[in-house]
């Protein structure tokens, strides 16, 4: 019937979106974009985090520094669920250690995924130089994968470079 929202059939899949998720902004910037994209396509958004140094406090001699890891990976939760609420119908959250580029190629084979949904630290001589010690999740992601990856420039750089056409 036109102008009716496709549904999805019984048996039929429906296309996963598999986003990486860190406590950075550009991570919640790639989540939205692959939450509007997965809703456009019906799809699922399943968001993958690699737990890393940064989910934990800086002194780990501190008696609790589990816990307070714990609680910052429940806050990052929520904020995930926050960013995909009412956007998308269906998701998934997945926490895992080791390496981020290849948790996310295992999550989207597993998934037979549609595509990779990342984000980009951004630009500049810092980002450049931290891209060259270590490369970024984004490059080592598209090396590892037969699949589209989807790089979601930072908004902030986006918005720069706007702002520098329009002046």
């Amino acid at each position: 019937m036109a102008g009716q929202p496709r549904r999805t059939l019984p048996g039929e899949r429906r296309g996963v979106l598999v986003v990486g998720h860190d406590r950075f902004p550009e991570s919640d910037h790639a989540l939205a974009t692959a939450a509007q994209l997965a809703r456009r396509l019906r799809g699922v958004v399943h968001v993958v985090h690699a737990i890393s140094l940064d989910d934990h406090p800086i002194n780990p001699d501190a008696h609790d520094w589990e816990q307070q890891a714990s609680v910052v990976l429940a806050a990052q939760r929520r904020t995930v669920e926050r960013l995909l609420v009412g956007i998308v119908s269906e998701w998934r959250y997945d926490v895992g250690r080791g390496d981020p580029a290849a948790l996310l190629a295992a999550v989207a084979e597993a998934d037979d995924a549609l595509m990779i949904v990342v984000g980009t630290r951004g630009h500049g001589l810092s980002a450049g130089f931290g891209r060259l010690l270590d490369q970024s999740v984004s490059r080592r992601v598209t090396r590892r994968q037969g699949r589209p990856v989807l790089v979601v420039p930072h908004r902030e750089s986006t918005i720069q470079r706007m702002t520098r056409v329009h002046c």
